[in-house]
C-alpha cells in the first residue's frame, strides 16, 4: 500500500547520572572524589533509504525511543553511552512540525542522514568538582534528559517529469507506453488511485515519469484526490500537462487546461514557473482535426509547446519524447551534495522562559527553563552543592538582573521552595 504521510513520536535517550563516590583504599585514609561521568543518551537519526517506497511501516508503529546513557561509577569510571536508533525512511522525506507546519529537514537525496533528536548529556560525577577550595565534593550532576518530539513525515515523489491533468485525460496509459510500468487503467474518473513512477528510456537518456492522480477544480481545498498528490508535483523538473481532446467527458479542453493550472498557482505559485509543455490526447479519436488545431493556436499564443498523441495508435509520441529528453542534457543534472555530514534538527522550542521572578515582599523566588535544568543536578541541601548552584548563578548573571529588579542585602532568594539568604 502506498502511504505518504505518517505521525510519529521520537524520544531521544536520557543521559545518564553523575556518581557521588569516593576513593576507598586500604593505608589510603582521605581518598578524594572518584565518582565518574554518566554516559550520553543515544540520538535518534533518520536516514534517507532508497529501497523504500512508501512511508507504511510508521502507520503500525508510532513512537520511537533510542537507549538511556549508563549512570557513571566510582573510580572515575564513566557510563556507557546510549545507542542510536536509527530509522530509514524513502528518499524524498519530508520532516515537518506538527504544530506550525515548518519544514524541519528534507532528506532528498539518497544516504542523506539527520539528527531528529539528539540524546541528553551525562551528568559530571563529583570527580570533576574538585578543586582547592572544595577537596571533597559531595554532590553530581544529573544527566539531561534527550529531546522528545512529535514529527510530520510527508513523502514527495523524487521523479524527472510530472504528468498532470483532469481525470482521463491519458496519464496513465501515456506513463505505460513511455514506461515498463503498468498502472491500473480503466475508464471511470480516479482510476489512480495513488501516484505511479515509470522510467523512461530515449536517444540514450533516462528519466523518471510520475503519474500523478488527476486534478479537479477544487483540489487545493482538498476536493477530489489532488490536494492528498499535488505536492508530488514539486520536485519535478518538467510537468507534462495532459489534455483530453476527444470530447468523451464532455468537457471543454481549453476550460480543463485553465482550471488545472489555475488549481497549481492556488496550491503553490512556483508550480506555475516549472517548463510545462502541453499534450492534446486521444487524437485517434478526434474526427475534426480542426479541433486540434484551433486548441494548439489558443495555447500556443499563451506561451506554451503542444504535442498532439495519441497512446493508441503512437501518433506524436516520438516528437514528445524528442522534447522531452531535450530537458535532461548532462549539463542540466543537479550537483548530488557530498553526504559526509550529518545534519541536525534544533529541538523544539518550549514556552517555558529561562528565568521568570515573582518578588513577595523581601522574598525573590525564581522559577524558569534554567533554574530545572540545574536543579536537575545539584542537591541544595548540600553545602558545597549549593556553593555550586550560586556561582552558577553569578556566571550568568542572573544575580545581577536581580539586583536590577531590587535585590539587596539580607533579602532573600525562593528557589522552588527552597530559600536562602542573599549576602554579598
Amino acid at each position: 500500500m502506498f502511504v505518504d504521510r505518517a505521525r510519529i513520536y521520537i524520544k531521544a535517550g536520557d543521559g545518564g547520572n553523575g556518581v557521588i563516590s569516593f576513593r576507598r583504599e586500604k593505608f589510603v585514609a582521605f581518598g578524594g572524589p572518584d565518582g565518574g561521568d554518566g554516559g550520553d543518551g543515544g540520538d535518534i537519526i533518520l536516514i534517507a533509504d532508497p529501497n523504500l517506497k512508501t512511508l507504511m511501516d510508521f502507520k503500525y508503529k508510532q513512537h520511537y525511543k533510542s537507549e538511556n546513557g549508563g549512570n557513571g561509577m566510582g573510580g572515575n569510571k564513566h557510563g556507557r553511552n546510549g545507542e542510536d536508533l536509527i530509522i530509514k525512511v524513502p528518499v524524498g522525506t519530508v520532516l515537518k512540525d506538527p504544530d506550525t507546519g515548518e519544514v524541519l529537514f528534507d532528506l532528498a537525496r539518497p544516504g542523506q542522514k539527520v539528527i531528529a533528536a539528539q540524546g541528553g548529556k551525562g551528568g559530571k560525577g563529583n570527580a570533576r568538582f574538585k578543586s582547592p577550595v572544595m577537596k571533597a565534593p559531595r554532590f553530581a550532576e544529573s544527566g539531561d534528559p534527550g529531546v522528545e518530539r512529535w514529527l510530520i513525515l510527508e513523502l514527495k515523489l523524487l521523479a524527472d517529469v510530472g504528468l498532470i491533468g483532469f481525470p482521463n485525460a491519458g496519464k496513465s496509459t501515456l506513463l505505460s507506453v513511455l514506461t515498463k510500468a503498468r498502472p491500473k487503467i480503466a475508464d471511470y474518473p480516479f482510476t489512480t488511485l495513488t501516484p505511479n513512477l515509470g522510467v523512461c528510456y530515449y536517444n540514450d537518456k533516462s528519466f523518471v515519469i510520475a503519474d500523478i492522480p488527476g486534478l479537479i477544480e477544487g483540489a487545493h481545498e482538498g476536493v477530489g484526490l489532488g490536494h492528498e498528490f499535488l505536492r508530488h508535483i514539486e520536485r519535478t523538473r518538467l510537468l507534462l500537462h495532459l489534455v483530453d481532446l476527444s470530447g468523451m467527458e464532455g468537457r471543454d479542453p481549453l476550460d480543463d487546461f485553465e482550471k488545472v493550472n489555475n488549481e497549481l498557482k492556488l496550491y503553490n505559485e512556483d508550480l506555475t514557473q516549472k517548463p510545462q509543455l502541453v499534450v492534446a490526447t486521444k487524437l485517434d479519436a478526434v474526427e475534426d482535426k480542426a479541433v486540434y488545431n484551433r486548441f494548439k493556436k489558443e495555447i500556443e499564443d499563451k506561451g506554451y509547446k503542444v504535442f498532439g498523441i495519441s497512446s493508441v495508435t503512437s501518433e506524436g509520441i516520438n516528437e514528445l519524447l524528442n522534447e522531452v529528453s531535450s530537458y535532461f542534457d548532462d549539463d542540466k543534472k543537479e550537483e548530488i551534495p557530498e553526504l559526509d555530514e550529518i545534519a541536525i534538527i534544533p529541538p523544539p522550542v518550549k514556552d517555558t522562559k529561562e528565568i521568570e521572578v515573582e518578588i513577595e515582599g523581601n522574598t525573590f523566588k525564581i522559577s524558569g527553563a534554567m533554574i530545572d535544568r540545574l536543579l536537575k543536578r545539584v542537591n541544595l541541601t548540600d553545602e558545597d552543592s549549593l556553593r555550586y548552584f550560586q556561582n552558577t548563578l553569578l556566571k550568568y548573571g542572573v544575580f545581577d538582573e536581580l539586583k536590577k529588579m531590587g535585590l539587596k542585602n539580607g533579602d532573600y532568594i525562593n528557589v522552588r521552595g527552597f530559600e536562602f539568604e542573599y549576602v554579598e
